[in-house]
């Protein structure tokens, strides 16, 4: 039965979200289709997926664990977080596990955040800091970045006696630079002791530089920074939704007070661990990605210099993640927008910018050999016809 309203009746009021809700602006994922008919295939390079998938031991894994779907997973997720003690060195009462590390992200925010508190990001970091932070009331300071590095003269200098938690993504989404080892150990011994480093490195398998470190050792040696890992990118597990943290004894107790108690499906636990038992696999990605991201940069980097109106070809970021960021001139017909708009028409998807207040730039993932010889070619045709 259809209960119609009564015109005579005054109106209730509808329910109001708290103050500051409205003021978020969302989350928008990189395209993952394009609208209407396309002829050829669709190349995804919008999202920094893993370009050769998920590892065939992982997806076996998967499946098995499908015979499972009807009993609770096991809220402790033990074993995985055994396997990554076995494969990092670390002590497994430390780690906790998120669905993707974007959960882990938002529950320190909900644990050290409240009403009138900051956080400090770098300008142009994930999106997922601040959207995360004023959801639990508080504000966002963006630190200018230096060249697109990460600045920490600049992370300090915004820091106040209000300010609860600090992120760094190292290296830097959507930037693709990092920030050595003795900066972030800079950053954080100027740090007051009660605010919280987040050291996100999404994408710290990717990089071997010598000056480089995850976080680890700044974790294990201090009581106020925890380093997030993801299985989205380089595992090639994105769908499944499960990343991990390494942190303090006390902050980890903090956050499983407040984590769902089944937060980790038994099929991504499972699957977790054969993708972290396949590490050659892991190796052959790593591979991969930067013979193939060398090939992108080298190719694009300068395309059309000589034929722009206005004298500015493609500025290609030295990347060391799986992706790379491109400037695009301002002149007519060559703008980010348009290119993005052009290759969307011809099957490849790539990420804008301007959420990130980047709107000159693309940010594309690397992709298969086929799809980054797509998007090059297409590119070529652009820029040096």
């Amino acid at each position: 039965m259809t209960i119609k309203p009564n015109p005579h009746q005054p109106s209730k009021p509808l329910p109001v979200a708290r103050p500051g809700i409205m003021d978020i602006e969302p989350y928008k994922a990189g395209k993952a289709k394009i609208e209407g008919q396309q002829k050829g295939p669709i190349y995804k390079l919008s999202s920094n997926e893993s370009a050769l998938g998920a590892s065939p031991k992982a997806i076996a894994a998967y499946v098995e664990a499908s015979f499972r779907l009807h009993l609770y997973p096991d809220s402790s997720v033990s074993a995985l977080r055994q396997k990554i003690s076995d494969i990092h060195a670390l002590d497994p009462e430390r780690i906790i596990c998120g669905a993707g590390s974007d959960e882990i992200l938002q529950l320190l925010c909900r644990a050290y955040l409240g009403e009138g508190d900051n956080i400090v990001q770098s300008r142009h970091g994930f999106l997922i800091y601040g959207i995360a932070a004023q959801s639990c009331g508080a504000h966002v300071k963006f630190a200018p970045e230096k060249n697109l590095h990460t600045d920490v003269d600049a992370i300090l200098e915004c820091v106040d006696e209000r300010t609860r938690l600090v992120f760094i993504a190292n290296p830097n989404n959507p930037t693709g630079t990092y920030i050595s080892h003795s900066e972030v150990t800079r950053l954080h011994e100027n740090l007051p002791k009660d605010i919280v480093l987040v050291l996100d490195a999404a994408y710290a398998e990717y990089i071997n530089e010598s000056d480089y470190d995850s976080g680890i050792k700044l974790v294990q040696d201090n009581h106020n920074v925890i380093m997030t890992r993801t299985f989205s990118k380089i595992y090639g597990l994105g769908s499944l939704r499960l990343g991990w943290a390494f942190g303090p004894a006390t902050i980890i107790d903090v956050l499983n007070r407040i984590r769902g108690p089944f937060n980790i499906s038994h099929a991504a636990q499972q699957t977790g661990i054969a993708a972290m038992d396949d590490q050659e696999f892991i190796t052959q990605n790593n591979t991969h990605n930067k013979t193939e991201r060398d090939i992108m940069i080298q190719r694009l980097n300068g395309m059309g210099i000589n034929g722009a109106a206005d004298g500015e070809g493609l500025v290609c970021q030295n990347s060391f993640a799986n992706f790379i960021l491109v400037k695009f001139p301002r002149q007519k017909g060559n703008t980010a927008q348009e290119v993005q708009t052009y290759l969307q028409e011809n099957g490849v998807l790539v990420r804008e910018m301007s959420g990130y207040h980047l709107p000159d730039y693309l940010r594309i993932s690397i992709g298969s050999r086929e799809a980054n010889q797509k998007l090059i070619s297409l590119l070529c045709e652009k820029f040096e016809t």
